[in-house]
Order: C-alpha cells, then sequence, then structure tokens
C-alpha cells in the first residue's frame, strides 16, 4: 500500500509515479486488481478543467483535504469517476484514473461491465475509459472521500515499471486543453483514447 507522503508530493510527479502500480477494490462480491496504464493530472484553482476552479464547494471539498483519498463523482449523471487527491492539505489536485490493466477479479469485471446481448469484451476493454473502470471494480459515489491507506480501496505497488509512456492533451474537456497533462504507458493496450505524442 502506497504511504501518504507517496500523494502529498507536486501532482504532475505523483501522476507519472501511478503507472503501473495496482489499484485494488475489495467489495462483498469480490476483489478486483488492474494496473494503472493511463492517468490525468488536474491542478489548482487557476486550471480552468480543474473541479476546483470556482474556489472551494462541497463537491469538490476532497480535493481541498488531506493527500491519499479518493475523490469520486458523477460525470453526466452516468459513469462514477475516481480521483486520486493530491499536494498538501489547501492545495486542491487530484490524477483521474483513466484506464487499468485488469490482473484480478476478472470475471466480476466481466460481470459488472455485460450488457445483454452484447458480444463479450476482450481483458483489456474492461477497465479502459474512467467511467468503464469504476463500473469494473466496483467504485461508486460511496467511495468519495475514501482513505487510500484503507484496507477496501487502496493503491499497492507490485513492482512493475512502466519504462515508456507519453505526456499529452487532456481527454474530453473543452478548456485547458494546452496542459499536456495525460500520461499514459505506451505499450498498453488497455489505455483509451488516441495516444498523441511519445516520450
Amino acid at each position: 500500500m502506497l504511504s501518504r507522503e507517496f500523494y502529498r508530493r507536486p501532482t504532475l510527479k505523483v501522476a507519472r509515479d501511478l503507472l503501473g502500480k495496482t489499484l485494488v477494490h475489495r467489495t462483498p462480491e469480490g476483489t478486483t486488481r488492474g494496473i494503472i496504464v493511463e492517468v490525468e493530472a488536474y491542478i489548482g484553482e487557476d486550471d480552468a478543467a480543474c473541479h476546483a476552479a470556482p474556489g472551494p464547494t462541497r463537491r469538490n471539498a476532497p480535493m481541498y483535504g488531506e493527500p491519499g483519498h479518493a475523490y469520486v463523482y458523477l460525470n453526466y449523471g452516468i459513469h462514477s469517476l475516481m480521483n486520486i487527491v493530491t499536494e498538501p492539505p489547501g492545495s486542491p489536485a487530484a490524477v483521474l484514473v483513466r484506464a487499468l490493466e485488469p490482473i484480478e477479479g476478472v470475471r466480476l469485471m466481466r460481470q459488472r461491465r455485460q450488457v445483454r446481448g452484447a458480444p463479450a469484451r476482450p481483458d483489456h476493454e474492461l477497465c479502459r475509459g474512467p467511467g468503464n473502470l469504476t463500473r469494473a471494480l466496483g467504485i461508486t459515489l460511496e467511495e468519495n472521500g475514501a482513505d487510500l491507506l484503507g484496507r477496501r480501496l487502496y493503491i499497492e505497488d507490485a513492482g512493475r515499471r512502466v519504462e515508456k509512456c507519453a505526456w499529452s492533451p487532456r481527454v474530453g474537456i473543452r478548456v485547458g486543453t494546452d496542459r499536456l497533462w495525460r500520461c499514459y504507458a505506451l505499450d498498453s493496450r488497455a489505455v483509451s483514447g488516441r495516444r498523441w505524442l511519445k516520450s
């Protein structure tokens, strides 16, 4: 399990270092695990695409709190998206987890993602995209504010290193598109969206 100090650092460093780490969610239905292969950083009130841009609100309160907590919100009233709070309290920032490579609980992920009558998805597509991965792992608004140093939802270092990564513009936003704050593993088929740049 990662330490509090891992998250209490500049957000772009945390974002890069999250690649290769394992996101774990334990539920009564079973445990699911996936290797993080794509993330996006959102930093501060001067980042127009960040939820902290308007200043403190009830919704974005977790971003202003202790690092190493989950900030989960509902996107378009449909998908729960999971962010990881970074930097010291009072400095609102977070990393959105966009894609995982499934490594445990694949059958359960498949059950959660299955649409009746639709063909089965390949494993690498189960957690491709931030809404898909939360559905596959069973992460909901109930996890908003959860301490990632707990026993139910957490991130661990299994010793996997992502050597080749790239930075690109963030996906699905209309402002702040000039910031290359999306980081992803170049060699992963689970990455969502376009592969823009090499590094």
